[in-house]
């Protein structure tokens, strides 16, 4: 066990390079969960203003034998601080089940008291920097740092202050979060219904804690909303109005974040449906922006919904109608800035243009006119603010095409932030060159909800943390730094992933590759408790590997191969293997469930049960339907038993959702509208459709019931003259020109994967030697093939390839090329079909031959060339490879 100084990347400092191999395996969850334990926890007594149950000198009684300390907040306090204020009394009252004293005025206040306030405008704080009991000078004109100190007799009647100062209003927002989480109010508590434990003592420690964001926007979009979002508004609050934002504000604020891009599919508009939804986002320090393709604070329903001044929409083309749309985005410009008194509401304005609805614009506009556009919006953004355009916060989104433009030599003003996109699947498109630093920075816009080809997928939470953190780690270690946003459809139910994108995007150099494999039992332990922490870890972490393997509205009946049925019992092949880690991991849900308090169930059921139960159901249903289809091509009567296990499957999957609608007597009626079974193409199916099942005459024969009846759920078997070999397991990892090879657990398909640290770092050549060693013993000689498995990533330097050598023993390296792009033009080329397979596969496997290698003992050399290949798995042999979607099961 480590609990010693780290290196960058996770690792203790001077480790040499053998202790690598197989690190993976013995930081599985379970030697995670001592790791926390035996090296700090989330509520440390010893840690400066800490939370824990026990009194000791100079602590401070946030709550002491039930009485919550009284709360002290500056009359002329920022609305920001105010609203927090009000949300900390309520969280005190959650904890300790009393509301606290309110005061405005010091003189009033006694005892122990928490002082909230923004340095320079709390004359409460500014007296206690003038007397020297509050240090102030690394906060000062910092951006949204805070910090949280105990003070001992700050004021004659004051016995003891915890005191929260924040650099600006949001400052003073996240100081006061923190401590609201630390005392246990999960950040979900009610957008996942997180209970809050009643405590009757909450003490933090003597000391001071300052804190400050690495990346300046942080921040989510809601979209793609429609059925489940829209459905659950409407119903709750009557639409997307200021009622239903609030709490959409508060959890972004209590995630520390601070920019949003609202809900956008037609017929919404944030600031036109409801007036008051700008006004709160402001008071509330929210910095509001539009959507990749929605320029200059409009949303684009507001084009198909009004006239402006009289003039008529029009085609949304700004070869025939820029008239029009400047007219159109003044109105949003000039709706920004009617804050009164020359002010403007906190924004940040997407520039540039799209084609209506998202597409790309019709016809040949290229660079030259989206450069026109730009310099035209920023000549209204300066005439209507009244200052010079690079005063005000600019963003440019060079999402699919646009970025094709970009790299043809599209140039973008200083000050704009240029926000990079991964490829809507998770996979970054491009990083800033080296050296090529800006004014106005940039930002990566995220996915882990998208519509759109090679399909949609929205219904459930998909993403491993694993893969996101490896993606953003590979981001700011390339430079981004400014703008860090996520698309996750309706929020619910992207919990889990949505909480760690910004707890990485708050402080990506603490979130450390150990730090993220530690995550899953610090979220837990904070949602459900130190006693559940480490099972409901491994649940989720399974379960995040599972359901990323293939996207469920990809999965049907042919995803994944059968064995043969044969008269003494079914062969479930590879599907069958699938099945079982399926079934297994339900198993290990349930048998959690039943260990939790009653007022648990209902977020375990959103967080842990739901999605769990969900997607092994649908597994369940095509693969019964896969076999009821094969047998009943044999005309084989065991299909009749599978086509009932397909048809009750699908009655389940209603029964599930109609579940989660019940949940906390019908709160999230409506999130789960999703259709998810019977897509034929890219768009969803309007209804979910059983799929066709077949029965076969059975003249009598009595049919088995599920529980006795062989369904072929079990391992897959090895495959005699293939060698496969999980790429974390290799026998020496050979480091070189400052990069160290380190394994990433569950990242991937199967066991995990593995990629040189730093990221971001120059391609290298063989004569480096960066390389990872496999030994293996060739049972025949002959032709090797070799497959590599590696995770879908692309090129984000704009060479177009990622190379990887490869050689046998002490022979020439052979270097295999990856070519795959999404091509934003949708021309149908080789590396777009590439693309569409490996987003399908969640996976790409690459392939090379050489020939005449002898049996017995051999090392396999992988050579690292370019950076972002990520590595998962080999597979070789001098026998043919079957196809198969996950490859052969290890075998050694």
């Amino acid at each position: 066990m480590f609990c010693g100084k780290r290196g960058r990347y996770g690792g203790p400092t001077g480790r040499s390079k053998s202790s690598l191999a197989g690190r993976s395996l013995a930081f599985g969850p379970i030697a995670l969960s001592l790791a926390l334990g035996l090296c700090g926890h989330a509520y440390a007594c010893d840690a400066p203003v800490g939370v824990c149950s026990r009194d000791g000198a100079g602590e401070f009684g946030l709550v002491r034998q039930g009485r919550p300390a009284a709360i002290v907040v500056d009359p002329s306090a920022d609305s920001a601080v105010v609203h927090v204020a009000d949300s900390f009394a309520a969280d005190l009252q959650r904890v300790s089940g009393q509301l606290p004293a309110r005061f405005t005025e010091l003189n009033a206040a006694s005892g122990e008291v928490v002082i909230v306030g923004t340095l320079g405008h709390s004359a409460a704080i500014d007296a206690l920097v003038r007397d020297g009991k509050i240090q102030a000078d690394d906060l000062a004109g910092q951006w949204e740092a805070y910090r949280q100190i105990v003070v001992d007799h700050p004021y004659p009647n004051i016995a003891r202050a915890l005191v929260i100062v924040g650099s600006d209003r949001r400052g003073a927002v996240y100081g006061t979060y923190d401590i609201s989480e630390k005392m246990g109010v999960s950040p979900w508590y009610w957008f996942a219904d997180v209970p809050v434990q009643h405590r009757s003592n909450v003490f933090l420690t003597a000391g001071s804690r300052r804190d400050q964001p690495k990346v300046k926007y942080r921040g989510f979009f809601i979209n793609d909303e429609a059925p489940s979002f829209s459905t659950w508004a409407t119903e709750h609050f009557g639409g997307f109005n200021a009622r239903m934002y609030e709490h959409v504000f508060e959890l972004e604020l209590r995630l520390k974040g601070n920019y949003l891009w609202p809900a956008m599919w037609a017929p919404r508009a944030f600031a036109d449906d409801d007036p008051e939804n700008m006004k709160l986002a402001d008071a509330m320090g929210i910095v509001m922006g539009t959507s990749h393709h929605e320029a200059m604070m409009r949303a684009q329903d507001e084009w198909h919904r009004h006239t402006d001044g009289g003039v008529t929409g029009g085609p949304w083309d700004y070869s025939v109608n820029a008239a029009n749309l400047r007219t159109f985005w003044r109105g949003g410009i000039e709706r920004m800035m009617s804050k009164g008194h020359g002010q403007g509401y906190e924004s940040i304005v997407t520039v540039g243009m799209r084609g209506d609805g998202d597409e790309a614009m019709v016809g040949d506009k290229g660079e030259a006119q989206l450069q026109r556009i730009v310099a035209d919006q920023r000549s209204i953004i300066a005439d209507v603010t009244g200052k010079p355009a690079d005063q005000t916060p600019q963003v440019w989104a060079l999402y699919k095409e646009v970025q094709d433009y970009y790299d043809q030599g599209m140039k973008a003003p200083d000050d704009v932030t240029l926000l990079f996109s991964d490829d809507n699947w998770g996979q970054l498109r491009r990083v800033p060159a080296p050296g090529s630093a800006r004014k106005g920075g940039y930002g990566i816009y995220y996915h882990f909800d998208y519509v759109g080809g090679p399909r949609n997928y929205k219904w459930i939470n998909t993403n491993q943390i694993e893969k996101v953190w490896q993606q953003m780690d590979l981001a700011y270690a390339s430079g981004v730094r400014t703008m860090w946003i996520v698309n996750v459809g309706d929020i619910k139910p992207m919990e889990f992933p949505l909480s760690f994108f910004m707890k990485q995007a708050w402080d990506p150099e603490a979130m450390t590759l150990d730090a993220m494999e530690q995550y899953p039992e610090a979220w837990a332990r904070s949602t459900f408790g130190a006693d559940q922490a480490a099972a409901i870890a491994q649940l989720i972490t399974r379960y995040s590997q599972l359901a990323a393997r293939r996207k469920p509205e990809l999965v049907d009946a042919d995803s994944f191969h059968l064995g043969e049925a044969g008269k003494g019992g079914l062969d479930g092949g590879e599907f069958g293997s699938i099945m079982a880690e399926w079934r297994d991991l339900e198993r290990a849900m349930q048998k959690q469930k039943a260990l939790l308090p009653e007022d648990q169930k209902d977020a375990y059921f959103q967080l842990v049960e739901h999605p769990i139960a969900a997607l092994s159901n649908l597994y369940r249903l095509y693969y019964d339907v896969a076999w009821n289809r094969k047998l009943a091509a044999q005309n084989d009567p065991r299909a009749n038993a599978f086509a009932d296990d397909a048809e009750e499957a699908f009655r389940r999957d209603k029964a599930l959702t109609d579940a989660y609608h019940a949940l906390h007597g019908g709160k999230w009626n409506g999130m789960m509208a999703q259709t998810h079974i019977g897509y034929t193409g890219w768009q969803e199916p309007t209804v979910d459709a059983m799929p066709a099942v077949t029965r076969v005459p059975s003249a009598g024969a009595k049919r088995a019931d599920s529980a006795g009846f062989d369904r072929g759920i079990g391992p897959v078997r090895n495959v005699d003259g293939v060698i496969a070999i999980e790429a974390p397991h290799y026998s020496r990892a050979v480091d070189g020109r400052g990069l160290t090879w380190r394994a990433i657990p569950h990242l991937g398909r199967t066991a995990g994967a593995v990629t040189a640290f730093p990221q971001g770092q120059a391609a290298t050549d063989e004569k480096d030697g960066v390389r990872l060693e496999y030994d293996v013993d060739l049972g025949k000689p002959g032709d090797l093939t070799i497959q590599l498995t590696t995770a879908p990533t692309l090129d984000v330097s704009g060479h177009g390839a990622l190379r990887t050598g490869i050689s046998v023993d002490d022979g020439a390296m052979q270097i295999v090329t990856d070519r795959m792009t999404p091509a934003a033009n949708g021309v149908d080329t080789q590396a777009q079909k590439d693309w569409t397979e490996a987003v399908k596969d969640n996976a790409r496997v690459l392939q090379t031959t050489f020939p005449g290698v002898a049996a017995g003992r051999h090392v396999i050399k992988i050579w690292r060339l370019d950076g972002n290949v990520v590595l998962e798995k080999l597979v070789l042999g001098t026998s043919n490879i079957p196809p198969s979607y996950l490859g052969p099961p290890e075998t050694r």
